[in-house]
């Protein structure tokens, strides 16, 4: 049984449309300004309320404004309509700097998945698995956006797994090198180039469909995009398949403040309760590899190796799982979902997030090495959960570029 199917009608881009995910983002300043240069930008319609012309009007009341912006994007030729189309997805980057290097890809299907499939626990049937804590608010604005603007502008990115996952990334990379030239072409703020192909019903179609419906899939990136499918009683969910090769995972880090406790009493309550602590010379960087992570307040430096609990599994060993329990929730009294805790991706380097607390914006800042690709994958099919925020998947999937209408026709 195929859980993958064409988009019923999909809104191609023209070009101009592209944009980093709403939830990319570690200071929603930057999001104003992406808007402010690019009005007709998905993110302009994904996040309203950050909008130069808001004026921080909540996020319910500039619904209106993202389905205007929406339809004057669509009446001035940034989109256009396809039915029934997958769309194959390659994002292409040079493997350095120098004059004619070679060239990385990954791979991806742009399709609609059954959202009756999700499941979040092993007691829960279904194949696409999520399985990471989400933050509600943000779950409730995905579907009253959806509602509003009708539109599906974001995918959720899901790995295709083992043995499937190989032969999807072949299929993929074969499709995309015979498929000419892209219908669209944008590049991120990286220097990455996504393209992508329609691909209209048939054969070909069909045989990348049942390939990539043919094992588990894992959501990778858009745990909150594809709860709020559930939620908003969406039939399908608008996802890129992509599959191991094509990914890597980066750092996620956090800045706390204000604190409720002084860096030195923190790091010293951590010591007596039987973590590892060590001075480091200037600012610290990230973790080379995981099994103790960084601090960095008050201009001072700690390597802090956490002990997991005797017996503890491999979810529990993860150097995120050990900072929410024995530094948010031990000394500070956080919960994980606490206002005072930002959660900083990949894209933002260990310096960056330091000269956040020298700058006052924050008090403290987490520095944790990446969960490698294979403890992600074992934690997900053994059906555990994640900590919040502990993936951050590189290259993304680019938002804007293939929209799926969720019912009736509006050309």
């Amino acid at each position: 049984m195929t859980i993958v199917h064409p988009i019923g009608r999909a809104w191609i881009t023209t070009g101009g449309t592209g944009a980093q995910n709403y939830d990319e983002f570690a200071d929603e300043a930057e999001i104003t300004a992406i808007i402010a240069d690019n009005p007709h930008s998905a993110l302009a319609v994904e996040m309203p309320h950050r909008s130069p012309a808001a004026a921080g009007r909540p996020y319910a009341a500039c619904l209106d404004d993202a389905v205007a912006r929406l339809e004057q994007t669509k009446k001035a030729g940034g989109y256009r309509p396809q039915a029934e189309t997958i769309v194959l997805y390659r994002i292409s980057w040079p493997v350095s700097r120098n004059a004619g290097a070679d060239m990385a890809a990954a791979y991806g299907l742009y399709c609609m998945v059954d959202t009756d499939q999700i499941s979040t626990s092993a007691e829960e049937p279904g194949r696409v698995i999520r399985n990471e804590d989400v933050f509600v608010e943000k779950v409730r604005e995905r579907v009253a956006l959806a509602d509003a603007t009708n539109h599906l502008l974001s995918p959720v990115l899901l790995l295709a797994a083992g043995t499937p996952g190989a032969r999807l990334h072949e299929a993929l990379a074969a499709a995309c090198d015979g498929a000419g030239a892209p219908a669209a072409v944008d590049v991120d703020q990286a220097g990455r180039t996504h393209a992508i192909w329609p691909l209209p019903p048939g054969r070909d179609a069909d045989r990348l469909r049942e390939l990539a419906s043919a094992g588990d899939l894992v959501v990778a990136d858009g745990n909150h995009r594809s709860l709020a499918a559930q939620v908003g009683g969406q039939p399908r969910f608008l996802a890129v398949i992509t599959t191991p090769d094509s990914v890597t995972i980066q750092p996620y880090h956090r800045l706390v403040g204000p604190l409720p406790i002084s860096p030195t009493e923190l790091v010293n309550r951590l010591a007596a309760a039987g973590a590892e602590v060590t001075d480091l010379p200037g600012r610290p960087q990230t973790p080379p590899h995981g099994g103790a992570v960084h601090l960095y307040a008050a201009g001072r430096g700690w390597a802090v190796r956490l002990a997991a609990p005797r017996g503890a599994d491999a979810l529990e060993r993860l150097d995120h799982a050990l900072v929410e329990s024995q530094i948010l929730a031990g000394p500070l009294g956080l919960d994980a979902g606490d206002k005072r805790v930002t959660y900083v991706g990949g894209d933002y380097p260990a310096q960056w997030l330091c000269d956040e607390v020298d700058a006052g914006r924050a008090d403290l800042a987490v520095l944790i090495a990446p969960v490698t690709v294979d403890d992600f994958l074992a934690v997900n099919l053994a059906r555990r959960k994640l900590p919040r925020k502990s993936t951050w998947f590189t290259p993304k999937a680019r938002a804007g570029l293939v929209l799926a209408e969720l019912t009736g026709h509006t050309a």
